[in-house]
């Protein structure tokens, strides 16, 4: 989703680390949000990673979507579809994140299939290696 060279040349990813609101477990998943207004899917996830995670990323290609019902601590169901895209950084600053994750880190791409939480997000992030390896 997002990703960087480290200093050995190797791809990373930006994870984020959380408490699931309603069991308490803790998750690893990719940076994510919703629409605001009529932004598009594109700006929403620039916004979104810039919010979540304090980092500046800049759209390379769309990775697909995925949609899944969550549920909220009065125990509703909420639709939601997420739209995820191969970023890259725009530049090496970072900013404040906005507290959405305990922790963010960068994870080697090849590490972060087996971190992530999520099914649908390690789907998602393969669609980002064979992207990647099409480059």
């Amino acid at each position: 989703r997002r990703t960087r060279e480290d200093t050995r040349g190797e791809l990373e990813v930006a994870l984020g680390e959380q408490r699931d609101r309603v069991t308490g477990a803790r998750n690893v998943r990719l940076p994510k949000g919703k629409l605001d207004g009529d932004e598009t899917p594109e700006l929403a996830a620039v916004r979104e990673v810039r919010e979540e995670t304090g980092l500046a990323g800049r759209v390379v290609e769309p990775l697909g979507s995925v949609s899944y019902t969550y549920t909220t601590k009065k125990g509703e169901p909420v639709p939601k579809e997420v739209h995820f895209f191969l970023m890259e950084l725009a530049d090496g600053s970072a900013g404040e994140p906005d507290g959405e994750f305990g922790r963010v880190f960068w994870c080697p791409l090849d590490e972060a299939a087996a971190r992530l939480s999520f099914g649908t997000e390690r789907e998602v992030l393969e669609r980002a290696r064979l992207a990647l390896e099409g480059r």
